[in-house]
């Protein structure tokens, strides 16, 4: 193998350690955050399978933000729709042998790269145009709106131009990724781009606002049945210092006796 090749593996296994790590933390977090109110935003479940349906409502159809902005929501579900069928047509690079014919069947959905890219200028507008937006954006937001579009650029050159890359080699790189049995990587310009870019992201994944993907699952505000007219709400860290409280006037009156 190639130096470039052994630098490349060397930074996927290090920036997948890193995301492991940093993504396990912060679901551990997100866990352990005790939620002391109730708080659903309405209109509010009043079981917890309408607590399910709703959270699925929110991951699939985005049913808060079509609510709220329906520009921001069109830019928003084309983004993260084209995201998923990309994702999905790239597991055949992973997937080590032969591709189970689920995964060939999106193969031919070769264009979610472009609703991807549509979805990306939308909200990289949303952020430079409308002034609101603009006012609460960091340049974290900018870079990694750039980021992404990079990415998907460099994905789409490879693609849908004649700077093919030979996907055999690709194949059999990614899949030794998996397998470790390394392999050769293709040394064109754009693919190089597109794995250091892949990651970066990887890397800063858990340090970044792409935390909204487990984050919205841990909303307190979406998570939450609406009972609180039938029964006392008693977060588990409150009903801990419960327990340790009658623990020691136990201990006090004992004393006292």
């Amino acid at each position: 193998m190639s130096v470039l090749s052994l630098v490349i593996t060397a930074l996927f296994y290090i920036s997948f350690i890193i995301f492991v790590i940093g993504m396990t933390k912060k679901i551990l977090q997100y866990w352990a955050t005790p939620a002391p109110l109730k708080i659903p935003v309405a209109p509010t479940p009043l079981t917890r399978t309408g607590v399910v349906l709703r959270i699925i409502r929110e991951v699939t159809l985005f049913e808060s933000l079509f609510k709220s902005s329906k520009w921001t929501w069109i830019f928003g579900w084309l983004f993260h729709f084209g995201l998923f069928l990309v994702l999905i047509r790239h597991i055949r690079y992973f997937w080590p042998g032969e591709v189970p014919e689920i995964f060939l069947l999106v193969q031919p959905f070769k264009y979610g790269a472009f609703a991807m890219l549509i979805g990306l200028l939308g909200l990289m507008g949303r952020r430079i145009f409308v002034d609101r937006v603009r006012y609460i954006s960091a340049p974290s937001d900018y870079i990694m709106l750039a980021l992404l579009l990079i990415i998907g650029v460099s994905g789409a050159v490879m693609t849908f131009t004649s700077n093919h890359t030979d996907v055999v080699m690709v194949k059999e790189f990614a899949s030794g990724l998996i397998t470790f049995n390394w392999s050769e990587l293709p040394t064109e310009l754009q693919l190089l781009v597109h794995l250091l870019l892949v990651i970066i992201l990887i890397a800063i994944f858990p340090i970044s606002k792409l935390l909204h993907v487990p984050g919205v699952f841990f909303s307190p505000t979406r998570n939450q049945v609406d009972d609180a007219r039938k029964k006392r709400h008693i977060s588990s860290w409150a009903l801990d210092q419960e327990k340790n409280n009658e623990v020691r006037l136990d201990q006090i009156m004992g004393e006292d006796e």
